[in-house]
């Protein structure tokens, strides 16, 4: 037996990681649409986030929320086996986060009203580059500064609407007091206050307070990226800086010369 040759059996680990580097940071077809399908299940997955309170009662509510789980689970292994320092990977705010919305599914029980937390899958998500890639293809493309503001502006009012709903309104369950919270956030946010639904004691002004500051100031970003002049995404060859004024000759930050193609 010594003198047959050894058999060349498939590194199986390794060519699996390398085809998930491809699908996770490739930019051929297949990833793309890989890309796009994980986008879509992140979004259903979101959808059904923001519905928890309004199904959490239902018999069917734990199979969904420990289905969500294991499939939220399954992404972060194959994103852990495609990254190439794991370490650092695991100390991005976005995996942390994906890390406690994983909690939060697996032990819906003793971690209920830290169940908001799981609409800052929507921030995480609109971290993804392929979103802006495919954004910057449609005739939309002057508006992302805009789409970005709407995305934080939405994050902000749900997760807000979720904590004030687990902390001040569950002794309204389902429906209704869902939508007093969501009622109460936005009367906050705008500052317009009709005072018919208030938040009580000492923690309830606080927090009323920490919702018209954050509010307000998201507000002023949206506005600034919807009437300020759009900019476009082009990345300076000697700095790197991606946004700039549509007719820029030179980059503001170094000075670089720039080549900024007119829009199709």
């Amino acid at each position: 037996m010594s003198g047959m040759p050894p058999c060349d059996a498939p590194d199986a680990p390794g060519g699996l990681r390398d085809r998930l580097r491809q699908l996770y940071h490739g930019r051929s077809p297949a990833a793309l649409r890989f890309q796009l399908a994980t986008t879509v299940i992140d979004i259903v997955i979101i959808a059904f986030f923001i519905a928890t309170p309004l199904i959490r009662d239902r018999p069917a509510f734990l199979w969904i929320d420990y289905s969500v789980a294991a499939i939220l689970a399954a992404e972060i292994v194959t994103r852990m086996l495609a990254a190439s320092n794991i370490p650092r990977l695991l100390r991005q705010p976005t995996m942390l986060l994906d890390l406690v919305i994983l909690a939060t599914l697996l032990v819906p029980t003793w971690l209920d009203n830290f169940g908001f937390l799981r609409i800052l899958r929507l921030w995480t998500l609109s971290k993804r580059g392929v979103i802006w890639q495919q954004w910057r293809r449609t005739r939309f493309r002057d508006r992302e500064d805009a789409a970005r503001a709407v995305i934080n502006l939405t994050t902000f009012l749900f997760v807000v609407t979720g904590f004030i709903y687990s902390f001040f309104f569950t002794g309204r369950p389902g429906i209704e007091g869902y939508v007093d919270a969501f009622y109460f956030t936005v009367t906050t946010m705008t500052t317009t206050g009709f005072g018919d639904i208030t938040l009580p004691g000492t923690a309830g002004k606080l927090t009323s307070i920490a919702v018209m500051i954050i509010g307000i100031s998201l507000f002023v970003r949206l506005a600034q990226a919807i009437f300020r002049p759009a900019k476009v995404t082009y990345p300076c060859p000697r700095c790197g800086l991606q946004r700039h004024e549509p007719d820029a000759v030179h980059c503001k930050a170094c000075g670089q010369i720039l080549c900024i193609p007119d829009p199709d």
